[in-house]
């Protein structure tokens, strides 16, 4: 006769199989679990503005909304709630900046899910609303092989078995082979893998058992040549850590222009460098949030504003590092020779006007064919920030007579 408390106890370990093709069990989340595995990956970007909350507000004494979702904006404002986690914290890497490293001396005890579980879990948190998508990295594990084949079938139980239709984030694990980075294109959104740092001599600095040239640019390479047949609304992204070695912002910006240009980068994310305490480099010096955000800028005005290389050298100082203020601002005080008429401007000069951009640059463009503009208000109803156009515009015949309009 089987007890009821064998019967009992056998069943709750059985709790992540199904009793058919159709049957779904939702487990209960595990709160340790999703936390200690979201930690691990709390520094890997996916948005240049992101929390780490619950989903409204009024949730914020939700367990499980702390533990697992992600909130980031995307460039028209809306945000996405994500299950952002690591399919494992085991990694063979050495690191020097994560917690997670083969030589941290305070890392965690070595969990991982299954990708049963995985695909459960992420559905559950779909089903009840808390998520749009999943955002799934990993450590290397002994065998980066075996764990991306168990990341790629996570995505392919939520995308065949369960019928999920979230968006999924899937990161590729330096080294990678081709036909895996092909089996995870299939069920994917967006593909990324981390340059992390700027050459091949600072990744050996920050992380030694890494090949910068074979293990990440040449599967950049890959991903990009997948995108040539395989269409991924995201596409591919990378994220580099900002000050983890001595790379200057030009260094910085020369790789990410490589980036662009060469590998069809979709988007790069930028993470100011702090220390974590058991980590290599737990007293080297934190980097601070201005310069991660000075980056973005840069990047802003390459990427959408279309400066030239020759326009945004301005920006540099002379050891090749950003200061403090607006970018856009130092380039205009270096290139423009007088202050710029609305009314006579291209659209390429509006776009270089400080508190103009592209919206109200085609907006300025439009409105001058029916009336002229004479009026600060005017620019300010067609978006444009007034205060900070103001030293570099002319309007009916008038400018600003402030000495400091070039002065840096």
């Amino acid at each position: 006769m089987v007890s009821l408390e064998k019967i009992t106890h056998l069943a709750s370990q059985s709790k992540f199989d199904t009793l058919g093709e159709n049957s779904f069990f939702e487990p209960q989340v595990d709160i340790g679990k999703a936390k200690r595995l979201g930690y691990g990956i709390k520094r890997d970007r996916f948005s240049s503005k992101y929390t780490f909350s619950g989903k409204d507000p009024i949730d914020q004494k939700d367990e499980i909304s702390k533990a697992c979702v992600y909130h980031a904006w995307g460039q028209n404002g809306r945000r996405v709630s994500l299950f952002k986690t690591l399919f494992t914290n085991s990694c063979h890497h050495q690191c020097n900046y994560c917690t997670n490293a083969s030589n941290c001396t305070n890392r965690s005890k070595k969990i991982s899910y299954t990708p049963g579980e995985l695909a459960r879990t992420t559905m559950k948190l779909y089903r009840e609303k808390y998520i749009e998508g999943l955002f799934l990295s990993s450590g290397a594990g002994r065998d980066q092989e075996v764990i991306m084949e168990k990341m790629i079938e996570s995505a392919n139980l939520l995308r065949n078995k369960y019928n999920f239709r979230g968006y999924i984030h899937l990161k590729v694990l330096p080294g990678t082979s081709l036909d895996h980075i092909k089996q995870a294109a299939e069920p994917a959104d967006r593909l990324s893998i981390n340059i992390e740092t700027t050459s091949p001599i600072y990744m050996d600095e920050i992380c030694p058992t890494k090949d910068y040239k074979n293990d990440i640019i040449s599967r950049q390479r890959y991903i990009k040549n997948i995108l040539k047949y395989r269409n991924l609304p995201g596409g591919q992204t990378t994220q580099l850590i900002v000050g983890g070695t001595d790379e200057s912002d030009r260094e910085i910006f020369d790789s990410i222009r490589y980036e662009y240009k060469k590998l069809d980068m979709r988007r790069v994310y930028y993470s100011s460098f702090h220390p974590i305490g058991g980590t290599a480099y737990e007293k080297r010096e934190a980097q601070p949030l201005w310069r991660e955000h000075r980056l973005y800028q840069m990047d802003w005005l390459y990427r959408i504003y279309n400066l030239d290389e020759k326009e945004i050298g301005h920006a540099f100082g002379d050891e090749g590092y950003l200061a403090n203020t607006d970018p856009k601002t130092t380039i205009a005080r270096e290139t423009f020779d007088s202050p710029i008429d609305p009314n006579h401007a291209s659209y390429r000069e509006l776009v270089r006007i400080p508190g103009i951009g592209p919206k109200s640059a085609s907006r300025i463009v439009i409105m001058r064919k029916r009336e002229k503009i004479i009026k600060r208000e005017q620019l300010r109803s067609l978006g444009a920030v007034v205060n900070r156009a103001r030293p570099f515009i002319k309007l009916n015949g008038w400018c600003d007579s402030t000495l400091d309009r070039w002065m840096k």
